[in-house]
This record gives structure tokens, sequence and C-alpha cells, in this order.
């Protein structure tokens, strides 16, 4: 079915801008996503995460523009985890509560802001 904008929602195409900009930041490799982040839309972005954690020791999440995360991001995420440095810099209220719910807002390195992250894995939490 092809929508207004010429788009053809039959084809498990993921949305533009799922994944964002992704660039080397000090020590570190940042990733920027936003949107939803479900089944249908990860793709993309847990690509690029798993290519991340293969080279790099720390992996920076920009995660304020995310607007919805279910399960199987939260599951990309532990795998990263699992892989490399992960830490997720400005959260959204969305992911925020999901990493709440779920307990895992224990298990992650969570900054307030992109520059803190920069300043290491473990340099602390909001």
């Amino acid at each position: 079915m092809t929508t207004e904008h010429g788009a053809d929602h039959g084809a498990a195409v993921p949305p533009a801008g799922v994944l964002g900009a992704q660039y080397p930041l000090d020590d570190a490799w940042a990733i920027e996503a936003a949107g939803d982040l479900d089944l249908d839309t990860l793709g993309p972005l847990k690509d690029a995460l798993e290519e991340a954690a293969g080279r790099h020791r720390h992996v920076i999440l920009e995660a304020s523009r995310i607007t919805f995360c279910d399960s199987s991001a939260l599951n990309v995420l532990l795998r990263v985890h699992a892989a490399t440095a992960l830490s997720i810099a400005a959260p959204s209220e969305s992911l925020l509560r999901l990493l709440h719910v779920t307990g895992t807002d224990q298990f992650f390195t969570v900054h307030p802001t992109l520059e803190a992250a920069v300043a290491g894995p473990d340099s602390g939490r909001p």
C-alpha cells in the first residue's frame, strides 16, 4: 500500500531516522538513535551497535530522541553491554521508564548528557 508520501508500507523497510549519526567522540564511538525502537524498526540500530561493540571499547548511545523502546530493543542493549562498555546518554523519558520498570537502570551506565558519557563508562550516574 502506498501512502500520499509514496512510502510502500507493505514492505519491511525500517523508517528513516531510527539510526542517526555515528561518530568518534574522544576514546568512544557515539551512535544516535531516534523514534520507535521495536522488532520491526530495530535492525539498523542493532547492526550499528553490534558492529561498534566489536570495534570499540566504549560505545555511547545518544538516546534523547527515542520515543518508544520495547523488549527486543532492551535485549539488544543488554547484549551490546555484555560485549563492550555501553553508556546510555541523555535517555528519553520513555527509555528511562523502561529501564526503571525492568530494573536495568541499575545495570546500565546512564548519563544525563552526552558530555558526561564521554568522561567514561564508569564516570557516574544522573
